[in-house]
C-alpha cells in the first residue's frame, strides 16, 4: 500500500518531469487514494453541467465549471468561486473529461497562490478508443473502475 507521501513525491516528479506550474500531475487512481488517505483534500470537478449530467460525476466532488456549455466560454469567475470552496492551504486535485481544462485550472489555482495544486491525468473519460472515438474505456478515471455515479 502506497503512502500519501510516496503519492504526492511521485505526482511532484512527473510534475518536475514535464515543466509543470503546479505542485503535481496524478494518475486517476493516485487521485482517488489521495483523497482516501487525506480526508481533508478537495478534488475540484471544472467540467460542465451537461458533462456532469450525460457522463456521470463523482461522488462528493466540488463542481466549479472552467466553461460554460454550449460555447464553451470561459467562466470569469472561476477564481473566485474556488476561493469561496476550497482554501488555499488545502490539497487540490482538479479533473476535466480528459485532463486538460484541468491542467488549466492547476495552472490557475497555482498562480493564485494554491500551494498543492495537483492535475488528474486523463481525466473522467479519457482518451477515444482508435476505432469507435468512444470515451472511458482506455484509461481515465471510469476506466479505472473508481466510484462515480450518474445521480
Amino acid at each position: 500500500m502506497e503512502t500519501l507521501n510516496a503519492i504526492l513525491l511521485n505526482a511532484k516528479q512527473r510534475a518536475e518531469q514535464h515543466g509543470l506550474p503546479y505542485a503535481g500531475a496524478l494518475t486517476p487512481r493516485e487521485a482517488q487514494k489521495v483523497l482516501e488517505l487525506a480526508p481533508s483534500a478537495k478534488l475540484v470537478d471544472v467540467r460542465t453541467k451537461a458533462e456532469l449530467e450525460l457522463v456521470g460525476r463523482v461522488p462528493n466532488a466540488t463542481h466549479i465549471e472552467w466553461a460554460f456549455y454550449p460555447g464553451m466560454a470561459a467562466n470569469p469567475d472561476f477564481l473566485s468561486q474556488l476561493d469561496k470552496q476550497v482554501d488555499h492551504e488545502a490539497l487540490v486535485m482538479f479533473l476535466c473529461r480528459t485532463g486538460g481544462r484541468s491542467h488549466n485550472a492547476a495552472v490557475l489555482a497555482a498562480q493564485a497562490g494554491y500551494a498543492e495544486a495537483y492535475n488528474v491525468l486523463e481525466g473522467f473519460e479519457g482518451e477515444s478508443t482508435p476505432d469507435t472515438k468512444q470515451r472511458g474505456r482506455i484509461n481515465g478515471w471510469k476506466a479505472a473502475g473508481l466510484p462515480w455515479t450518474n445521480a
